[in-house]
């Protein structure tokens, strides 16, 4: 049966009738709302999307603004210490004037990408222009696809350095933007289509997408992962059963979650890709192999009937999904939290907070109004590299490789298991860093080619292989660009 667990609402194990007969609906039917629904009920991710990105009452659409200090980018050689540094910061955020004193403060939230401009995005460019020079040019255009772009500021930047350093480079480059943001893509075409006509803006959701790129292309993803939906899992103590979190939102408006048996296809299959590459379940070891254990716990006195919440990132699954189906030659660059202070109770719990009066308010639980809080998450880097090459190496014809686009014909198109059969012929053993090739999918040479795993560096390791730290560095000799986001990792 439907279930919650009775410590944290009720001494009744069961629901309300009335909980069950809500309307069950998703954030795609709630898009056209222009409130927040009442007397409904949705998995946990659609009610963190409909929050985030209802286009009526959502938080970005309506209440984010992206700080941007355009007008005049930090002079980091001239400040003295980081202290300093945090003072100009603070003085560009005083910038944008006092808040409103009804409703929710501005929320203002500012990026890596923002603070050290064009610093960063000149580092994230050359890291994509080596690996391009080393593999593709000039055999292939420069194509890079990048969502959640923002006010455009990592575009910006990434072509002015291509412009002005590789401007061979720059004539074979394509850069796509995918959006979801209405404001924001007028934003984009404005600041962009003047200045580098080489960029596309695509106002779209990436989980709607449907267009295959066959071409060799790198897929970034910057500080925009952390606000992909997940989805709440609790285990039943005594069973080991899994159950979803189903959010209900009831007439008055008030929230409440229960718990029911796995029926969502993607929530399956996030567990089942969670049990193949043995990612432990956060449930104690002892409760998890010994049935005496468990029946012995779950009988003492107040004992909780289901484990504390997990929140499990089905988002994240569908963008690796999407990246597999629709760009089977990319390269991801995706960085991001990969821990938060603050976070609510819980496994992977989220950071939800507001900003009232100019004073950021952390939140203690997820279930707050639609479209006044930021609801954002940590990344295990670890498990998300596992997740990402066990989905991207899959053999042609599972479930996670789409096949009703052709692709693109060469002059050797042939089957790569047929060239693979010699492929260690001059060698003793065979290279452990790099996936298996794709049927169909071939170099610029014609060959069928792995490409090389991914990796998890932190932020500092990433700057120091591929930034120009001497632009960033204060006259004390610190480098916020390093000492900063020390809870950031990329995946490359």
């Amino acid at each position: 049966r439907d279930k919650w667990n009775y410590n944290a609402a009720s001494f009744n194990e069961a629901p309300s009738e009335e909980q069950l007969e809500f309307q069950f609906v998703d954030a795609n039917v709630l898009e056209n709302h222009t409130s927040p629904p009442r007397s409904v009920k949705m998995l946990t991710r659609d009610f963190i999307e409909d929050s985030l990105y209802n286009p009526n009452y959502g938080y970005f659409p309506k209440q984010a603004t992206i700080f941007n200090a355009q007008k005049s980018m930090i002079n980091f050689t001239a400040l003295r210490d980081s202290a300093e540094f945090q003072e100009e910061v603070g003085k560009k955020y005083a910038a944008y004037g006092a808040d409103r004193h009804d409703g929710p403060g501005r929320q203002l939230w500012h990026t890596p990408t923002e603070l050290f401009k064009p610093w960063y995005g000149r580092a994230v460019a050359q890291c994509l222009v080596a690996e391009y020079l080393l593999k593709y040019f000039p055999y292939e255009d420069f194509i890079i696809y990048e969502i959640g772009a923002g006010n455009g500021t990592l575009a910006m930047d990434i072509l002015d350095y291509l412009r002005d350093e590789h401007p061979d480079v720059y004539d074979r480059t394509r850069y796509n933007i995918i959006e979801i943001s209405g404001s924001l893509v007028k934003l984009q075409k404005q600041r962009l289509y003047k200045s580098h006509p080489c960029v596309k803006v695509v106002h779209k959701s990436i989980f709607h997408w449907k267009t295959r790129e066959p071409a060799p292309c790198f897929f970034v993803a910057m500080e925009v992962i952390d606000n992909f939906a997940h989805d709440v899992v609790r285990y039943d103590l005594r069973t080991l059963e899994s159950y979803q979190g189903v959010v209900t939102i009831d007439a008055q408006g008030d929230f409440d979650t229960i718990y029911t048996p796995i029926t969502d296809p993607l929530i399956s299959d996030y567990l089942d890709l969670r049990r193949r590459l043995n990612h432990p379940l956060p449930v104690a070891n002892l409760l998890q192999r010994s049935d005496i254990a468990r029946k012995c716990y779950v009988s003492l006195p107040f004992a909780p009937n289901l484990s504390a919440e997990e929140y499990i990132p089905t988002r994240l699954l569908s963008l690796l999904r999407t990246l597999r189906n629709h760009f089977p030659r990319h390269r991801l660059l995706l960085s991001d939290f990969s821990s938060l202070p603050d976070t609510i109770p819980g496994v992977n719990s989220p950071v939800v907070q507001t900003r009232f009066r100019n004073i950021t308010v952390p939140c203690t639980k997820l279930l707050v109004r639609q479209g006044y809080f930021d609801i954002f998450f940590p990344t295990n880097f670890e498990r998300l590299r596992d997740m990402y090459e066990y989905l991207i190496s899959q053999p042609p014809g599972t479930p996670t490789q789409d096949t009703s686009l052709p692709m693109r014909s060469t002059p050797l198109m042939m089957n790569s298991t047929s060239l693979s059969i010699g492929a260690d012929f001059f060698s003793s053993q065979q290279p452990t860093n790099r996936r298996n090739p794709l049927d169909g999918v071939f170099s610029a040479s014609g060959l069928p080619v792995g490409e090389r795993k991914s990796n998890v560096f932190t932020h500092t390791e990433f700057m120091e292989t591929y930034a120009e730290l001497n632009q960033t560095r204060l006259r004390n000799g610190e480098n916020p660009m390093l000492d900063f986001y020390k809870n950031v990792k990329f995946l490359f």
